[in-house]
């Protein structure tokens, strides 16, 4: 009747069994059980009516107690030929010994009364299997395709391939991620970001599977369908998240063969000084400890489905434990803190270049790159309607900067360091330190070994990460550290505008690695909070690797120990407060269960507790921690709107 317990009863289901499959064969053992009990009841009643005949009312309640007690003896009898004690075997003992005393109406109430419990949460446990495969159900499983004239074909959702184009209606459930090559909507992501409002989407921008398409008619181009969606990757890993454990699981585990022993003991000698073998039975079925086994795994379902409905992916549960520890946080600036869209704000040419001229060879060498400035400056280009030629022999330096051939010119674009790398002397131009305004970044251009000019940029902080950093130092942060590849002053600006209390600039990818294993030897346990992507080995060192903003990016998913599907830097406190609530809960749990067994067994051997009400009690426990826990499941609904 443990988390244990079920999981062994569902694999003793066959796997080619659909959880509806499972659930029909759970509610038929939910009848039979009734049945049983209804020859119970009639054992019971039956002396009314029939007091000359004894046997025959023995006869219905030894049939009764005997169909009841045999599901629970054999379990028990298979567990322990399998070397797996759950607990249960303590049960069976005593509905053997209440047959042995010829107590069958008392053997067949422990037996009812188990086997109701254990059903009905078996049942719970394959309702949760069956929300999550719910999920999937969300792609539909066709796709309307269009060919290379437009024309319309039905096929099955699983023979889409990257490149396919599908046709998407208003009300229809997008059945593979990709980009919107045509069209005009708004999507209801929830199931993907967590987000309640819809997202507006126009031509060239991402949209995931299982979402809902609202408004407009989407032409998308398939990038992936199937198991490699952003979805399927969200099933899979909560799914391998059920199956981790904490280290209090591990524990529980491991010592869980002491526990029969000591039973039996205590049996033993309430035995030795009452010889009542009801005060026995009693203590016996009290001490099964299913309320405390369950302390801990029903908390952290509940809270991983907390997580889940705000776009938290948690892939294993001793992640959200270690959340509740963090002292420090570092954040990557870009894209992190800040909405990561830069736009240009400056263009500064040496003496004699031509400002389109410089635009125009910047913009050609960064077109090949993803980086939120390369696409700052071809926005600006094709403002401005610069001609922009394809560039040859592009190659790009992760923090530094990228260098390519435009028509018979070398052309480098990045950082001081990087252009001073390569043998550019940087001083024909002016410092950007020395202009007014203090708060952009700073592009350098070069063409062939002359630096040409720079460019400013600028980016927004997002609109929530100032009350999240103040919250962050509320709910016991000691230190929140920014990090960036910006100039000092443009560090500066952002740190002190959010409140965070130390910032490191101009930081390469292994200078950010650095920092967080310098935090991590100051005493801190630290949170890296990045995008998953530039940010790949400063995520790994931290205690918890943290990504931002992670749908449709499989580098976000794979490499952080936490993605947040969406931007919503409100996720992170709300994350480290779920993981403080869990642990309290699941402390609540486990002492109520100590408790209960102890003041159970003691009543029992009192001969306060008669055997059918030493079921009852025990059915009752293991409700109060289900209950308990399933308070996690609503706790952060007030994060539910994104503002």
């Amino acid at each position: 009747m443990a988390h244990k317990h079920l999981h062994i009863k569902e694999q003793e289901l066959t796997h080619h069994e659909s959880t509806e499959g499972k659930q029909f064969r759970v509610s038929a053992a939910l009848i039979a059980t009734f049945a049983g009990g209804v020859l119970l009841i009639v054992s019971i009643i039956a002396p009314l009516f029939y007091k000359e005949q004894p046997e025959v009312v023995k006869l219905v309640a030894m049939i009764g107690a005997f169909l009841l007690a045999i599901p629970v003896i054999w379990h028990a009898f298979k567990c322990m030929i399998a070397g797996h004690m759950h607990m249960d075997e303590l049960v069976a003992l005593a509905i053997v010994a209440a047959f042995a005393m010829a107590q069958y109406v008392e053997a067949g109430m422990v037996a009812f009364i188990m086997l109701i419990g254990e059903l009905m949460e078996t049942r719970t446990a394959l309702g949760a299997r069956a929300s999550i495969e719910s999920l999937i159900k969300l792609t539909p499983t066709v796709a309307s395709r269009l060919d290379a004239k437009g024309n319309e074909t039905e096929i099955k959702v699983s023979k889409l391939s990257p490149g396919d184009v599908v046709r998407v209606r208003p009300g229809d459930n997008i059945p593979a991620d990709g980009e919107i090559k045509d069209g005009l909507s708004s999507v209801n992501e929830a199931t993907i970001t967590g987000e309640s409002l819809p997202a507006d989407k126009v031509v060239g921008m991402q949209v995931f599977a299982g979402t809902t398409n609202l408004t407009g008619v989407l032409d998308i181009t398939v990038t992936k369908a199937g198991k490699d969606t952003t979805l399927g990757k969200v099933q899979s890993l909560i799914m391998a998240a059920e199956k981790t454990q904490i280290p209090i699981m591990r524990i529980i585990d491991k010592n869980v063969r002491w526990y029969i022993p000591t039973i039996l003991m205590v049996a033993g000698i309430i035995w030795f000084f009452t010889h009542d073998m009801s005060r026995v039975i009693s203590a016996l079925v009290i001490s099964c400890p299913c309320a405390l086994i369950l302390a801990t795994p029903t908390a952290m379902v509940a809270a991983l489905s907390a997580a889940a409905r705000l776009g938290i992916l948690i892939k294993n549960v001793s992640l959200l434990e270690i959340a509740g520890k963090i002292t420090s946080v570092v954040f990557d600036k870009t894209g992190t803190l800040t909405t990561g869209q830069l736009y240009v704000t400056k263009i500064e040419p040496a003496e004699g270049v031509d400002p389109a001229d410089m635009l125009s060879l910047a913009a050609s060498a960064e077109q090949m790159s993803k980086h939120p400035a390369a696409r700052a400056l071809n926005m600006l280009a094709k403002e401005a309607n610069v001609t922009l030629p394809a560039p040859v022999n592009f190659h790009e330096t992760p923090g530094k900067g990228v260098t390519a051939t435009v028509g018979d010119t070398k052309v480098l674009v990045g950082r001081d360091t990087f252009l001073q790398e390569n043998g550019i002397d940087i001083s024909n131009v002016s410092d950007p330190a020395m202009h007014e305004e203090q708060g952009f970044s700073t592009l350098y251009v070069a063409r062939g070994n002359e630096c040409i000019g720079w460019v400013g940029l600028q980016d927004k902080s997002r609109p929530e990460a100032k009350a999240a950093v103040s919250e962050l130092f509320k709910i016991g942060i000691r230190r929140i550290t920014m990090l960036t590849g910006d100039r000092a002053e443009v560090a500066n600006k952002i740190s002190a505008e959010l409140g965070c209390t130390d910032y490191k600039a101009k930081c390469l990818p292994q200078d950010k690695l650095a920092v967080v294993e310098q935090i991590r030897e100051d005493g801190h346990i630290v949170a890296v909070v990045g995008d998953g992507i530039n940010d790949a080995p400063a995520l790994a060192a931290g205690d918890l690797g943290i990504a931002m903003g992670a749908a449709g990016s499989d580098v976000a998913i794979n490499t952080a120990s936490i993605a947040l599907m969406s931007d919503d830097l409100r996720r992170l406190p709300f994350l480290i407060k779920l993981s403080r609530k869990t642990r309290q809960v699941i402390l609540q749990n486990l002492f109520f269960g100590v408790l209960f067994i102890v003041v159970g067994m003691s009543a029992a051997a009192a001969g306060k507790i008669p055997i059918v009400l030493a079921a009852i009690l025990h059915f009752l426990g293991s409700v109060i921690v289900i209950f308990n826990s399933a308070r996690l499941v609503r706790y952060g609904e007030h994060l539910d709107p994104h503002e």
